[in-house]
């Protein structure tokens, strides 16, 4: 059970989840999980969005090469000003988690007020809506020890099980393997990176969490355990938040 707000500490890890209003749908379709992906990008920057950047992402037809552009682009700067590392992140349908270190004073707070504001623009420019996109304010807990480390990469990439078995953690899984081959493959997370696909690996920093996990086998090895064998994961109750 998460109680109150944690202080936000440079140098500290979080994880934090943020989920639409209601039973409204944040991403509709495939350009709607690209453009949220291009906004933790772009929008993770002490500066502002540059106008090549600004005027490039006005449009929300865009192509994942625009993704590995931008990031190569955002890379070659002497000092890229981020707010955040990301270092896990997974979009779901109604709401999304991410995992992340403060670099900056404020930079948390900064960060996510943008990315908040930028994509319910965008989803409310292509959907002739207004209103509130995202509910209330993002929950958030902080990841104090590499145990609970390891449970906040489990809890999160696993998230997306329950798209092809619902309320799976209180039923369990009958094909496992299917499962396992769907979160491997399940594209709008990082898991795929951290097993070396090369999903979208300019968006996340994973040599340390890859390190602390054990290195891809390991990454693996806790994913599956916890699906195949419910294996105890450390201050679960902490670290789960819906």
């Amino acid at each position: 059970m998460v109680v109150g707000r944690p202080p936000l500490i440079n140098g500290e890890i979080y994880h934090i989840v943020v989920r639409a209003i209601g039973t409204l749908v944040l991403f509709q379709d495939k350009k709607d999980y690209l453009r949220m992906l291009s906004t933790l990008l772009l929008f993770n920057n002490e500066q502002a969005v540059e106008y090549i950047f600004r005027k490039r992402f006005g449009d929300s037809d865009f192509l994942i090469s625009d993704l590995g552009k931008w990031a190569r682009i955002l890379n070659r700067k002497k000092e890229p000003e981020v707010l955040v590392e990301i270092l896990v992140f997974c979009l779901m349908p109604n709401h999304i988690h991410l995992l992340v270190k403060q670099v900056r004073e404020g930079g948390i707070s900064r960060f996510m007020h943008k990315v908040g504001t930028g994509y319910a623009m965008y989803y409310n420019r292509k959907y002739e809506r207004r209103g509130h996109v995202f509910q209330g304010k993002y929950r958030i807990v902080h990841v104090r020890t590499n145990e609970q480390l390891k449970t906040a990469f489990v809890y999160i990439h696993t998230n997306p099980v329950s798209l092809i078995v619902p309320r799976w953690r209180e039923k369990g899984i009958k094909d496992v393997k299917k499962v396992i081959e769907f979160l491997e493959n399940y594209k709008w997370s990082s898991y795929p990176d951290f097993l070396g696909d090369r999903n979208f690996p300019f968006l996340t920093k994973r040599e340390f969490l890859i390190e602390t996990m054990g290195g891809v086998g390991g990454c693996r090895q806790f994913v599956n355990g916890w699906l195949r064998f419910k294996q105890e994961l450390a201050d679960f109750g902490e670290i789960a938040i819906e």
